[in-house]
C-alpha cells in the first residue's frame, strides 16, 4: 500500500509533478493544502510543521531568487523540521524539475533535444524556459495552450496546468530527471525515508 502523504504546494500547476513524486517512491497524495502562492506557505509552515508530528508531509516551494541557495531558505523559514515533516526547495522553480528530462520534453514538445537545458537548476527562471520552448513547437495546440497570447501580463498559456498534468503523469520521467538536477534528487531520497520510518 503506498503510503499517504499530505501534501502543501504553491500552485495548481505544481500538484500534477508532486503526484508523479510520490508515486515514484511508493507514497500517494492524501490531502492537498495551500495552491495559493508561496506567501500562504510560509505563512502556515508552522502549522504544517506540528502536523507533521504525527504523519507524513510534503511542503514544496520554490526558491525563486529569494535565498542564495536552497539550505539558507530552510534555514529562514523552518530551521527545526518535525520527523514527518519533508519541507524541499525546487531550485529555482517547479519547471526546472520538468525539464530535468530532455528527451521527454522534446518528444513532446516536438522540438530538438539540444533546445532543452541540460542543467535547468541553473536556470534563472524555469517556467520562462519552459514557456519559451512550447513557443517553437511546431504543434499549433501546444503553443495556444502553453503560451500566453501576445500583449498578455500573465506568463503562461490558458491550459499551461492541464500541458503540465498531462507531461507529468504520462510522459516525465524521474528516476531521469533527479539524475539532471540536484534539488529533485535530494527531494526523492528524503521522501523515500518515510517508508523506513513507517
Amino acid at each position: 500500500m503506498p503510503i499517504p502523504v499530505t501534501v502543501a504546494v504553491e500552485g495548481d500547476s505544481d500538484l500534477p509533478v508532486v503526484r508523479r513524486i510520490l508515486d515514484f517512491v511508493g507514497c500517494s497524495v492524501h490531502v492537498v493544502h495551500g495552491r495559493a502562492g508561496k506567501h500562504r506557505i510560509n505563512a502556515n509552515l508552522g502549522g504544517y510543521n506540528n502536523a507533521a508530528r504525527f504523519a507524513p508531509w510534503l511542503v514544496l516551494r520554490d526558491l525563486d531568487h529569494d535565498a542564495a541557495c536552497a539550505t539558507d531558505l530552510v534555514n529562514q523559514l523552518l530551521p527545526v523540521q518535525a520527523t514527518w515533516m519533508r519541507f524541499r526547495i525546487a531550485v529555482r522553480e517547479i519547471e526546472s524539475w520538468v525539464l530535468a528530462d530532455p528527451q521527454r520534453v522534446s518528444q513532446y514538445l516536438r522540438i530538438r533535444q539540444g533546445l532543452v537545458p541540460v542543467s535547468p537548476d541553473r536556470l534563472a527562471n524555469p517556467k520562462v524556459t519552459l514557456v519559451g520552448l512550447a513557443r517553437r513547437s511546431p504543434v499549433a495546440a501546444i503553443k495556444a495552450d502553453m503560451v500566453p497570447a501576445a500583449g498578455m501580463s500573465i506568463t503562461v498559456g490558458p491550459a499551461y496546468t492541464s500541458r503540465i498534468a498531462e507531461f507529468a503523469s504520462g510522459h516525465w520521467r524521474p528516476s531521469v530527471a533527479m539524475k539532471n538536477s540536484d534539488s529533485l534528487r535530494r527531494c526523492v531520497e528524503r521522501l523515500r525515508e518515510f517508508s523506513r520510518l513507517a
